[in-house]
């Protein structure tokens, strides 16, 4: 059984840090391209980036670019999210998700999900 468990959400105020971890088990993160994506009250789930599982290149959505970095932890089985420069358009709750599609934004490419945390930025 997979199982995605995302933690670290809160609430911090404009231009503050923080960092998501996403803990998987049943399933490899090294051998899975791993993504986070967001989805805010009212609106679709939005693609936020990618760690692909050959090489680790990282994609990101531009609204983050710069301000956001993906790392994994392949020992650990843990993928993370360093979000620096927070800014109020970023309050959402943010997803991980695991797919065995080399490269895709698509959420309905992803085959396992986490339950989600909540990041509010408040300003």
């Amino acid at each position: 059984q997979v199982t995605l468990v995302e933690s670290g959400g809160g609430l911090v105020q404009v231009g503050g840090s923080l960092r998501l971890s996403c803990a998987a088990s049943g399933l490899d993160i090294s051998t899975h391209t791993m993504g986070w994506f967001r989805q805010a009250p009212g609106k679709a789930r939005e693609f936020v980036g990618l760690i692909i599982w050959s090489g680790g290149h990282t994609y990101y959505h531009t609204s983050v670019m710069g301000r956001f970095t993906m790392s994994r932890d392949n020992a650990n089985n843990t993928l993370y999210l360093q979000m620096n420069t927070l800014k109020p358009e970023d309050s959402a709750v943010y997803y991980c998700a695991a797919t065995t599609t080399y490269y895709t934004r698509e959420p309905s490419q992803f085959e396992f999900w986490g339950q989600g945390t909540q990041v509010t930025v408040s300003s």
